[in-house]
């Protein structure tokens, strides 16, 4: 049996049903590639999305649920205008996320010293508190075999959900096709100066072992303490609060505000440390906050980034005591006592705090107890230990954190670009103008995109890192650990006078960044690339506009000195019933498939399609069960007016009732189209479904006796009717995509897929909208009559007098025949009335 001959069976059965056909209509899909991009069209005539590719972390959520349907609505939408629309998805399978995820899951640590062992399979019992050492080789080829089932996976879901992706165009962000992009835009920038290395103060996430771009932080509420200490000034003690008193040995400088007056006999000269009797000099800066603490602040390399815009801008003295592993080292300072420093030497922050603690005490150079507070600590965004800075060489790429010209170029990227809604620039412009630094862009980690990068060693074997060794973009994607340099060979790695490969990777937002090129064909298929760049449409999420759209930004005014799409369109949160964000790490987010058996993926799109762009949405399985209710109506509607028999093509609407509910869909077309068109689907649903229930509740009720009948007005009515069900058909296409597809394969069975079929137009049917209306009005009054007195819609009203001005009385008049076989009404008595009031009587 054919899909359209079991198509036809569910139409004429007693009871159409929803179950069945998402994979009925998915299968077929798929099949005859009823989503494909059509690359013959030119740039004027396509629609190109950039879609965000999900992290490949373990599995999708409601939220991604909720958040990837708004641009499949605008997708079909588009699709359906007659625009080629191209729709790729990608994942995101390389950076932090996925480590953790495959460390966890198999049970493993990456240790690059260990060789590769190609017969190495993972433990049968994984025990992530007691992981197995293993190679970087085999680490990153576990990580490349777990993401590649998340992805089938997630491609599932997708499917399942209905979105309406080209899946010929796929990508992975640690794909060739991704690498080479990426390295390529890299040396590009490397080669005008906008890539730059450098060795200074950074970011450090003690538990990855890497550094930390400032666009990744969150500040998260903790505990601490202040503790209050005494320096030995000039003319005596000088006090200073702080919360970090383990970084003592690594103070270079007490700093005040220049119009304190309490200091300012101080400045200028030196004081000593408490327990290790180093000097330091006490400097002005107004940064400092008079009315913090005692009003005059520690610095230390590095306890914080207010130390270390101290450090650079009064240009200090380095003491760095933490290392890379979150413990002081075990050698001080070249200044700083030995003997006085051996108790701390390899504790942890946290155990050096209450050690010296202990010691500032016993000196009597801790004044009081410690003060309990709570205040704000900054982690990496998904890191569990506080962040710390430490010195370390890094790669850097130029975003106008300290290019006052390169900001305004990319604060007026911003003012171009269509953003929706509207007050989501502000976001941007927040971001772009409190940048303190330019991007951190390298990763000391295994599961990325390598720096096409080595470095000449010179006859002592060290590094010439102001002249980095870089491939020809012919031989991207590359990775230098087991390549070599032009002129090389692979003996003289590591050795003197040989090359270094740069150990790091890059940032997962620096390969990212680059989706629009990556799977528009930047420099691999021009063609392609000359039809979708710059795209049209951005989607994401507002947390990541500091992050995704910024670092997009960035990269397409460097490379192509344009915006990368022409709009985006910000989703707002999924909330919990207690109105906190869902989310993986928070623990209350909600996998989507049970909503999705539950309830059919037509009525969660429902649901995801009543959120607005940009506002905070609960999850409300009371809406999913408004669009199941929705959806199957439809069905029920539409073999209900089927049923009623063929339509001829020479059958004309005549009747003024059934010109009436044209004219009305006429400008329901015209405000959903607009409200399309403005990217507000929210009000294209909700009017479109307002019609939908008034057609159903009224139109049908009016007309379906005249309906049956083998007449003039007969016909009209099947006609008005066919004509209302095609047009709203198409109309919640890119709603409820399973349940349109089925009813258009009853109305237009072998004609295709209503995805391809024309999105309505409004139509000028010289009906009178308001027939409907008023007599939808009068019909309402005839039931609410019946029900005031228990009776049953079916009853029979002997006489209904109508009281209405005289443009109502000529409305009714025109529809009254209808009026009275939908209300049972014997004498429909039109009278001359100031506003409409019906009276009955049994």
């Amino acid at each position: 049996m054919t899909d359209d001959a079991t198509g036809a069976n569910a139409r004429t059965s007693a009871r159409p049903s929803l179950e069945g056909l998402e994979a009925r209509w998915s299968q077929r899909w798929q099949e005859e590639e009823t989503y494909a991009f059509d690359r013959s069209k030119g740039r004027e005539d396509v629609y190109a999305i950039d879609t965000p590719p999900p992290t490949v972390s373990g599995i999708l959520h409601i939220g991604h649920v909720f958040s990837y349907t708004h641009p499949d609505l605008i997708a079909r939408f588009q699709r359906m205008r007659g625009k080629a629309v191209f729709y790729p998805m990608g994942w995101d399978d390389n950076g932090l996320p996925t480590e953790r995820r495959v460390q966890n899951y198999f049970g493993v640590r990456c240790d690059p010293s260990l060789p590769y062992d190609p017969a190495f399979e993972p433990p049968a019992t994984p025990d992530p508190k007691r992981p197995v050492a293993v190679s970087r080789r085999t680490f990153i080829e576990l990580c490349a075999r777990l993401t590649l089932a998340d992805e089938v996976v997630y491609e599932q879901l997708w499917r399942r959900l209905g979105l309406s992706v080209d899946w010929s165009h796929q990508y992975t962000t640690i794909g060739d096709v991704a690498r080479a992009a990426s390295q390529r835009a890299f040396l590009r920038n490397l080669a005008r100066g906008e890539a730059y290395t450098a060795e200074a103060p950074t970011l450090w996430d003690v538990t990855y072992a890497t550094a930390v771009a400032q666009a990744e932080l969150e500040d998260r509420d903790r505990p601490g303490a202040y503790h209050r200490l005494a320096f030995a000034g000039p003319d005596g003690p000088v006090e200073i609060e702080t919360t970090r008193p383990e970084l003592l040995a690594a103070c270079v400088a007490l700093v005040c505000h220049p119009d304190d007056e309490r200091y300012r006999a101080l400045v200028g000269s030196s004081v000593r440390t408490p327990l290790f009797d180093v000097a330091v000099p006490v400097l002005a800066h107004p940064l400092a906050d008079p009315a913090k603490g005692s009003g005059i602040a520690m610095v230390c390399t590095f306890g914080d980034l207010a130390d270390v815009t101290w450090w650079r801008d009064l240009q200090l003295a380095t003491r760095v005591i933490i290392g890379r592993d979150g413990r002081l080292r075990a050698e001080p300072p070249a200044d700083v006592p030995a003997d006085v420093y051996a108790p701390l030497a390899g504790l942890s922050v946290k155990q050096a705090q209450a050690r010296i603690v202990e010691l500032l005490r016993e000196s009597g150079t801790l004044l009081g107890e410690p003060r309990p507070i709570t205040h704000p600590v900054k982690f990496y965004e998904n890191g569990d230990a506080p962040l710390e800075i430490v010195g370390t060489r890094q790669w850097y790429l130029r975003n106008g954190g300290r290019d006052r010209e390169l900001r305004q170029e990319l604060l007026g990227r911003g003012e171009a670009l269509r953003w929706v809604p509207s007050h989501m620039r502000h976001r941007y412009e927040h971001w772009v103008g409190g940048l303190t630094g330019d991007w951190l862009i390298s990763r000391q980690r295994y599961f990325g995109v390598p720096f096409p990068v080595w470095y000449a060693l010179d006859a002592d074997g060290q590094p010439d890192y102001d002249r980095p060794l870089v491939p020809d973009e012919a031989r991207l994607p590359i990775d230098p650990s087991s390549e070599v340099p032009t002129g090389y060979t692979e003996a003289q790695r590591g050795q003197a006078g040989g090359f270094l490969a740069d150990p790091d990777v890059m940032d997962t937002w620096a390969t990212s960044s680059l989706t629009p090129q990556i799977i528009g064909g930047w420099e691999r298929d021009d063609d392609l690339f000359a039809r979708v760049f710059p795209m049209d449409l951005r989607p994401q999420s507002h947390e990541i506009i500091r992050t995704w759209l910024f670092a997009s930004i960035v990269r397409a005014h460097a490379e192509q000195g344009v915006l990368p799409w022409r709009a985006t369109m910000i989703s707002g949160w999924i909330l919990d019933p207690d109105r906190k964000k869902m989310s993986k790490s928070k623990g209350n987010a909600l996998t989507p498939i049970d909503m999705l058996e539950r309830y059919g993926s037509d009525a969660v799109r429902y649901w995801a399609a009543n959120g607005r762009p940009g506002v905070d949405t609960a999850l409300d399985e009371g809406q999913m069960k408004i669009g199941r209710r929705l959806a199957t109506k439809l069905l029920n509607a539409s073999s209900f007016v089927l049923g009623l028999g063929e339509v001829a093509d020479d059958d004309e609407v005549t009747e003024p009732l059934d010109r009436s509910v044209l004219a009305q869909l006429s400008e329901v077309v015209r405000s959903a189209t607009e409200a399309f068109v403005a990217y507000d689907y929210t009000r294209a649903l909700s009017e479109i479904e307002a019609f939908f229930w008034r057609f159903c509740d009224d139109y049908i009720e009016l007309v379906k006796e005249r309906g049956y009948t083998d007449s003039p007005a007969g016909r009209s009515a099947r006609a008005a009717l066919r004509l209302a069900l095609d047009t709203q058909v198409r109309l919640f296409a890119p709603f409820l995509p399973f349940v349109t597809e089925e009813v258009w394969s009853w109305l237009h069975p072998g004609q295709g897929s209503v995805h391809r079929a024309a999105w309505p137009a409004p139509e000028d049917h010289a009906g009178d909208g308001e027939v409907l209306t008023v007599v939808s009005g009068v019909l309402g009054q005839v039931r609410r009559a019946k029900s005031e007195r228990k009776l049953s819609m079916r009853a029979e009203v002997g006489t209904a007098v109508i009281a209405a001005p005289a443009a109502a009385r000529s409305r009714l008049a025109a529809a009254s025949g209808d009026l009275r076989a939908a209300g049972r009404i014997g004498v429909l008595d039109l009278v001359d009335g100031a506003e409409l009031v019906v009276t009955t009587h049994w």
